[in-house]
């Protein structure tokens, strides 16, 4: 899948990674009760900030990094009606691995 939006400043674009579900019991849990992944992979990352000097802050994730993310953190969009967040990378809690 080529990435239609290219993030812009400390933006990074997440593709949520969803937990295997395992169901014990035949207990079916709706979509609308589970909780938000809270594991992402990185698809792209903006041009960078910079400080109040002007210097240019690099990136601390790389696209391809898994990522743990905010559990309500950044913005959800469809590419190719697969959901992606759009996050600063402040809103990113770790590089997992």
């Amino acid at each position: 899948m080529a990435v239609k939006i290219r993030p812009l400043g400390d933006r990074v674009l997440v593709k949520p990674i969803e937990e295997t579900e395992v169901k014990k019991g035949g207990i079916i849990i709706p979509d609308t009760a589970k909780e938000k992944p809270q594991e992402g992979e990185v698809v792209a990352v903006g041009t960078g900030k910079r400080d109040e000097n002007g210097k240019h802050i690099d990136f601390v994730v790389k696209k391809g990094d898994k990522v743990l993310i905010s559990k309500y953190g950044g913005t959800e969009v469809k590419l190719d009606g697969v959901a992606h967040l759009i996050m600063r990378e402040d809103d990113i809690l770790g590089i997992i691995g």
